[in-house]
């Protein structure tokens, strides 16, 4: 076994091979696909409306944009809190073709929807956007996140005190340390999630809450942390995504726990934003004092004369004023808290210099990097993650780094050095057990149970919980004879007429240059599986049950088609707000009714491409409550053995 010490560097080793490719190919992207293409990504607004410049409570300067009304409500964009940006103009309107110019870059500091917050420059000329005939932002290469990750690491490195007995720990098989007294009862709890928080509390090291879908995973750890808070004063709890983040904090906020936020949350209304650090900041009595300062600093700095012994005394003494107004409503703001929340990178926050955590809590620790989750280790005595390695990974865009291991979470790492350190939750309250079978037998050796409440729910009487629906083979049942042919007709989609003489090929097919993956044929036929689902349902019942609606697909490309699909057909209209369409990812911790899933591949050689990475499978799978629908090929994808042992399974 490597010493700890190597294994850190082999992480550093690999998360530099990570950086170069993602750089890489972030710059070819850029240079090779332009402007509109970007937009279509997400990666870029095209035609932003500028709007006011003014200094938010952090006094950072920032400026307001908004996306086009124009812009596709398909498109879902990749704007969030912290990400780097850059803006470009562009002569005309020929965006893939005209030569851009960039007058400045940015950080983003609020999104909410189709408009956004940009930190930006004491020098930007705001002006240039505003007279350009074409103004955009992009997102541009994330190198402070990278720099962070690499810092903790060599922090790790070369730690001494808790942070090197941590990690000595950690890459051992040495026992993890444990208090000893009594176990605790929590009557609201299962016996696997009151075992669970039990383990917390008498964790001296580190304490793994092993959550499957469905398992309660949330609702252990927010009474783990309740019941911390009654040992210690703060905790600090962190996750690798925004949304991840929200979550928590809006369960901890709902328990009665006072949650400060760092950073902006991706879901953004009046309850999240009462507990972020920047409203709490602004909410201070001592803010107005702090803000009338700054404007005055402001005006000094723009004043003629500059060099007077004058100017620089009223200046010095603002300059004091002001930061001893800040240290004073910082020190009140985290004095207050019981909960600091951010996200992994989030807490390298220079607003938490010198901070020390009894306890950190990772929230959805296995999609976090290994170097990731060093950032807020290093602040900490004792650590507890939460999460599912058997569900989505650490996203890792270099082959050659994920095959030698950057994929692989502290997590999984902890997983398989210490077991005793984990408490697998075991009674899962979302799925029809019919549904669960599957997962449970091939990711979780059978451990599960379906909670006696849902273990045989559904909506239709003598109805497949979950069925697998191979399009080649036609096998889409007719709607009812009293539907109107024409009002749920797709317009522009004669290829899925199961009338017509010419059948659809139902293949795949390379999406533009981003060599994504699209199977339109299969995408209508998804659609329409839909709309006979819910004719079978009965339109009125599905609205008065307001029975919600998932379809997935792990392909970006194919998940907008179907978006398009459902936007133009008119028997939808009044169910658009009960379905939701997007990538496996995007449905992360989220549950619906009836799940559609739309596995794009179809090809002669069995080609499945990164559908081998079976744990987003296990995500999409496990989204549904009550029926599951896999549209797919069957030729294609059962080469492969874990569909071939699906479609088995529920041949029987």
């Amino acid at each position: 076994m490597i010493s700890p010490i190597q294994a850190l560097q082999e992480q550093r080793r690999l998360l530099q091979m990570e950086y170069d490719e993602e750089k890489r190919s972030f710059a070819d992207l850029t240079a090779r696909i332009g402007f509109s293409r970007l937009a279509e990504r997400g990666n870029a607004w095209l035609g932003i409306s500028v709007g006011r410049v003014f200094y938010n409570s952090l006094n950072q300067r920032v400026l307001e944009i908004s996306r086009p009304d124009t812009a596709s409500e398909d498109i879902d964009h990749n704007f969030e809190y912290g990400r780097p940006v850059a803006f470009f103009t562009l002569p005309d309107s020929e965006a893939n073709t005209a030569k851009p110019t960039f007058p400045f870059t940015g950080t983003v500091s609020y999104v909410d929807g189709d408009r956004m917050v940009v930190a930006i420059p004491e020098s930007a000329d705001v002006g240039r956007l505003s007279s350009a005939a074409i103004a955009g932002v992009m997102l541009s290469f994330d190198e402070t996140s990278y720099r962070t990750m690499f810092e903790a690491l060599d922090r790790t490195i070369k730690a001494k005190g808790r942070l090197a007995e941590l990690r000595d720990l950690i890459y051992s098989r040495r026992k993890v340390g444990e208090l000893t007294f009594a176990p605790l009862g929590f009557p609201y709890l299962n016996a696997a999630q009151q075992s669970a928080v039990n383990k917390v509390l008498c964790a001296k090291d580190v304490a793994v809450v092993h959550g499957p879908p469905g398992t309660g995973k949330t609702t252990t750890l927010v009474e783990a942390i309740a019941e911390t808070l009654r040992r210690e004063p703060q905790v600090l709890v962190c996750a690798q995504s925004n949304m991840a983040v929200d979550w928590i904090c809006e369960r901890l906020v709902d328990r009665g726990v006072h949650v400060l936020r760092l950073g902006n949350p991706s879901r953004v209304n009046d309850k999240m934003l009462s507990f972020t650090y920047e409203r709490r900041f602004e909410s201070h009595p001592d803010y107005p004092d702090l803000w009338s300062i700054r404007k005055a600093i402001r005006e000094l700095r723009s004043a003629k004369r500059r060099s007077s012994d004058q100017w620089h005394q009223k200046m010095d003494r603002l300059r004091s004023r002001a930061t001893e107004l800040e240290i004073r409503i910082n020190q009140d703001l985290f004095n207050s808290a019981h909960v600091i929340a951010s996200t992994l990178v989030g807490s390298a926050s220079r607003l938490l210099d010198g901070m020390r955590f009894s306890t950190l809590f990772i929230d959805e620790a296995a999609q976090a990097l290994e170097a990731a989750s060093w950032i807020p280790i290093r602040r900490a005595g004792r650590v507890v993650l939460a999460g599912d390695h058997c569900q989505l990974p650490p996203t890792v865009k270099s082959y050659e780094a994920m095959k030698a291991g950057l994929g692989r979470s502290l997590m999984e790492r902890i997983v398989e050095n210490h077991p005793e350190s984990v408490t697998l939750l075991t009674m899962q309250y979302r799925m029809n057990h019919e549904i669960m079978r599957f997962s449970n037998e091939w990711f979780y050796c059978g451990a599960m149970t379906a909670a006696p409440e849902v273990r045989h729910r559904g909506i239709l009487d003598f109805d497949t919980p979950i069925e697998w629906i191979d399009p080649m083979e036609g096998k889409l049942p007719s709607l009812p004879a009293e539907s109107d042919p024409m009002e749920g007709g797709l317009p522009s989609l004669p290829a899925v007429d199961l009338d017509a003489e010419e059948s659809p090929s139902f293949r795949e097919a390379l999406a533009g240059e981003s060599h994504g993956r699209i199977n339109r044929d299969e995408a209508e036929f998804s659609v329409l599986t839909l709309r006979n689902y819910i004719e079978k349902i009965g339109k009125q019942r599905f609205l008065d049950e307001r029975i919600d609606v998932g379809l997935i697909s792990p392909y970006r490309a194919q998940v907008q088609y179907l978006r398009g699909l459902i936007k133009r057909t008119p028997f939808f209209k009044p169910f658009r707000h009960l379905i939701s369409v997007n990538t496996v990812d995007g449905f992360q911790g989220q549950e619906r009714d009836v799940i559609i899933i739309s596995l794009v591949r179809s090809n002669d050689d069995g080609n499945i491409g990164f559908l081998r990475d079976l744990r987003r499978m296990n995500v999409a799978m496990t989204r549904a409550r009550m029926k599951l629908i896999v549209i797919g090929s069957v030729a294609t994808l059962t080469r492969h053995p874990f569909y071939r042992k699906l479609h088995e399974s529920l041949a029987r």
